[in-house]
């Protein structure tokens, strides 16, 4: 390969699926001004990169085609634009890239992105945290108003699809909040999600698991909603007076419910979550990564030149934990 060439995996079009993925060779990108160029030692699939692809942001996203996908990476700084103060080369990092680019060599990154990721943190833990680890962030601290340092009242909280990305860390830092926790996932799971703390697992296929019904009759205050095809009658029948369904991957329908809802003037709400990928909320999880308070539960791992196998298992939707790539 040349020198000034890297390897990537990019789509042209809308559509595809796995076979719209194509590996090529492109030019290595250079840093501008505010980014950094970022070696990448690891990248992780969310399934907002596949739903870009099947045109859910058309036409915002992709920015324009040929388009390498993929936000989350972990790699090493290996040049920096003439304003960066923040960083240098060989600096270990984490980040979330504005316009794709994560499954290639190399990627660019903003500074403002961007946070260090110390030596404790491997690249693969780091990789499967940004767009995950936010989301359950900000579903408990914005939107649910937990306080992670656990000085807040202890509430009700329960955890659809916790096994999954969004889930795995949804759990653990309503744990951290000192929240009693009541979560669903299917039975292969439900040893692994009690083990990151939840004191009580429904398998999502029982009567029980498909009606939400808390094993101990709580009615929950918060519910971190990490999937979908749940009627809000479930939601309602579950919820406190004043409980609150926070969803993490809202649709079109999600959105005309939480109209309905205002309309109503209902005290139980439905609020849809659109991740904001902050900086200071990357650097606290990976701050918690790193004094083992929180645990990326990691799929599996694929190499670049297999990275159709992992957006492939992305669209198939039952991955437990974050499905990684490595160059």
């Amino acid at each position: 390969m040349a020198k000034n060439l890297m390897r990537a995996v990019q789509y042209s079009k809308y559509g595809g699926g796995v076979d719209g993925l194509k590996h090529v060779e492109v030019p290595i990108p250079s840093a501008k001004k505010d980014e950094v160029l970022i070696k990448v030692e690891a990248a992780s699939i969310n399934p907002i990169d596949w739903k870009i692809q099947n045109g859910v942001a058309r036409p915002f996203l992709p920015r324009k085609f040929p388009h390498i996908p993929g936000t989350d990476v972990a790699g090493e700084i290996v040049q920096i634009g003439s304003g960066v103060k923040s960083f240098k080369a060989g600096d270990k990092v984490v980040t979330v890239l504005g316009n794709g680019g994560a499954l290639a060599e190399y990627a660019l990154a903003k500074e403002g992105s961007t946070v260090p990721r110390p030596p404790e943190v491997s690249a693969l833990e780091a990789a499967a945290l940004p767009i995950a680890g936010l989301a359950a962030h900000q579903s408990l601290t914005l939107h649910a108003g937990l306080k992670l340092d656990g000085s807040g009242p202890q509430v009700n909280v329960l955890v659809t699809a916790a096994s999954g990305g969004v889930g795995t860390y949804a759990v653990q830092l309503a744990k951290l909040a000192n929240a009693h926790v009541t979560a669903t996932c299917g039975a292969r799971n439900m040893d692994l999600v009690r083990s990151l703390g939840a004191d009580e697992v429904l398998d999502y296929k029982t009567p029980e698991g498909k009606a939400l019904t808390s094993p101990s009759g709580r009615k929950y205050d918060i519910i971190i909603h990490c999937t979908t095809n749940i009627p809000w009658s479930t939601f309602q029948a579950n919820l406190t007076s004043k409980g609150k369904v926070v969803h993490t991957t809202p649709g079109f329908g999600t959105l005309m419910s939480v109209a309905v809802k205002k309309i109503t003037c209902s005290k139980k709400k439905l609020v849809p979550v659109f991740t904001d990928p902050k900086k200071e909320n990357l650097d606290f999880l990976v701050k918690l990564v790193q004094a083992g308070k929180l645990k990326p539960v990691i799929d599996s791992k694929h190499p670049l030149s297999k990275a159709g196998e992992a957006w492939g298992k992305s669209i198939d939707g039952h991955a437990t934990g974050k499905i990684l790539v490595e160059p």
